[in-house]
């Protein structure tokens, strides 16, 4: 009867780190903009394991090498400041960071939008505003 329950709990011990690695797993993105586009991953960093936070890996290009704009990955964490993480002109940039904040201790939403930098004078074009959500 010992072996029997012993096996259980390892079944289900078993069974359900495999429910966690499911949810941890690398999730494929693409977003593209007038002269911008990032095509990489991401996946959520386990919370009690620094750092903490949204792995995003990928390439981040700029599309049109002869406007002379850069582009960008803009991310907000909650109601705090926006973060920018930059490519360069006429190129592309490796991306290979966690987005990590003490917010995301308490909060679960992480919001990332792809840009074209146009300069001071005219707006930055952006894609649409994507939220990331912890499960």
């Amino acid at each position: 009867m010992r072996k029997l329950a012993t096996a259980v709990v390892a079944a289900g011990l078993f069974f359900g780190g495999m429910g966690v690695a499911v949810a941890d797993s690398w999730h494929s993105w693409t977003v593209q903009t007038t002269g911008a586009k990032f095509t990489g991953r991401y996946k959520w960093q386990p919370k009690d394991q620094p750092p903490s936070g949204l792995h995003v890996q990928g390439q981040l290009s700029d599309e049109s090498a002869g406007d002379g704009h850069n582009v960008y990955l803009e991310v907000q964490i909650a109601a705090y400041p926006k973060k920018r993480i930059k490519g360069v002109q006429r190129d592309s940039v490796k991306v290979d960071t966690v987005l990590k904040d003490p917010a995301l201790l308490v909060t679960r939403d992480v919001e990332v939008q792809l840009c074209r930098d146009r300069g001071a004078l005219r707006p930055d074009n952006c894609a649409e505003l994507r939220k990331f959500s912890r499960n």
